[in-house]
């Protein structure tokens, strides 16, 4: 082992061994005491709000030119993104407590009652890129769930990803809880990542969130369970019977609201009978916004001036103003596009024809399905999760936002009244 890597190793070490100790006393802890951290924690966040700014603006100084607007959004923090961070960490302290519950319960012929409840995971070790809010959204719901966590930042969000760390930190203090619940990486040290993903028996469950090769990364290489999310390459299908009207207010939203997240429409899928109508108004609609297209052929009879795809482009993740559209006959052939180019995240479809929603949502595998919604609303906070700590797309645990209850696993507990199998 090299150098560099032996002091990673070391590092992890000390950083595990006292998240190790705070999640049993954490775990431990009753609902309240959890609940008044996250409270402190939003109340320092707002006191740190100018601090906050500050560190942020650092980070935005150093970016490199080379990235672009979406990364860069992502990247930035506000006031009015602060005071959303806060009033998210006040949510999840609100929502019903995720340890303890009875998952379930029975008795056996010999009177013996079994009882399933939920309990927190451990250690979490949470991997996450340009977003620094991601880390008080992580902290907040691992702190819930009675979960210890280790945050690893990208290297353009250290300054931020700290700045939010010491709000984290003041929160567990006024509770008199440990400190070494939310710890976050001294440096964007790669070495670092690589001693979390083979801290087999130390760290309990990796998190990864963040682009493409961040992901296959931490899936090649880790030796600890992953809950991973492939790339978000969402659909909206319009199909024949949508309204015209609802069918562009919810992909303009769709696509533009936020183009850097993972819940934004990356290809729209439109039915063949509606397409000749209602596409040139779509790209009127979004070009207006700064949008630009790759389109296949059919869809460039209809509107001559479209880019014409290539045939990676319905397979990129485009995390820009950037939007592949298809040309598509019937439900059928909108899930056999889904089917080839898609990552199993979020899919949508606009449609009055219920018979035909149904059979489009009972169609795809993948995480979350929606019907005359924005897949803009594949959100833990709009799913009533107060937050998420990522989106899942295997089918594992977990799928679609990770909350507070796919945060927890279970114990069984067994009450006799003195039973021996004799």
């Amino acid at each position: 082992m090299s150098e560099v890597a032996s002091g990673a190793v070391r590092i992890l070490g000390g950083l595990v061994e006292k998240a190790r100790r705070a999640s049993r006393t954490l775990a431990r802890a009753g609902e309240d005491t959890r609940n008044l951290a996250l409270f402190e924690a939003a109340k320092a966040m707002r006191e740190r709000s100018d601090a906050i700014v500050a560190a942020n603006q650092q980070d935005l100084v150093a970016l490199s030119e080379d990235r672009n607007a979406a990364f860069r959004d992502r990247l930035t923090l506000t006031l009015e993104r602060i005071e959303a961070m806060a009033r998210g960490l006040e949510e999840v302290a609100r929502l019903p407590d995720p340890v303890g519950r009875i998952l379930a319960e029975w008795d056996r012929p010999n009177g013996l009652h079994f009882r399933r409840v939920a309990a927190p995971l451990g250690v979490i070790g949470m991997i996450y890129e340009s977003r620094p809010n991601v880390g008080a959204d992580a902290a907040a719901l691992c702190i819930k769930s009675g979960n210890a966590v280790i945050l690893r930042g990208g290297g353009e969000s250290l300054h931020s990803s700290r700045a939010i760390q010491a709000a984290m930190e003041d929160g567990l203090r006024a509770a008199g809880l440990d400190e070494a619940c939310v710890q976050i990486f001294p440096s964007a040290d790669r070495a670092l990542v690589g001693a979390m993903l083979q801290a087999s028996g130390l760290i309990d469950l990796i998190i990864p969130r963040g682009g493409k090769s961040l992901v296959e990364r931490v899936q090649r290489e880790a030796r600890v369970p992953v809950l991973a999310h492939a790339d978000g390459l969402n659909h909206t299908y319009i199909h024949a019977s949508a309204d015209p009207v609802m069918a562009r207010k919810v992909l303009l939203d769709a696509k533009m609201r936020r183009t850097g997240v993972c819940g934004a429409t990356e290809t729209l899928l439109i039915d063949v009978v509606i397409a000749p109508t209602l596409l040139p108004s779509l790209v009127q609609d979004l070009g207006a916004k700064g949008c630009t297209f790759r389109a296949d052929d059919r869809a460039r009879a209809i509107v001559p001036t479209l880019a014409a795809a290539k045939p990676e482009d319905f397979g990129t993740e485009w995390l820009d103003s950037v939007l592949s559209i298809a040309v598509v006959d019937g439900v059928e052939d909108a899930l056999d596009h889904i089917a080839r180019h898609g990552s199993s995240h979020t899919e949508a479809i606009i449609a009055e024809d219920a018979e035909a929603a149904a059979k489009f949502l009972n169609g795809t595998d993948s995480a979350v399905v929606m019907w005359n919604a924005s897949t803009q609303f594949c959100d833990g906070g709009e799913f009533g999760f107060g937050a998420e700590i990522g989106i899942a797309t295997g089918r594992m645990h977990a799928r679609g936002p990770v909350g507070l209850e796919q945060l927890t696993c279970y114990r069984y507990e067994v009450i006799g009244t003195g039973q021996v199998r004799g």
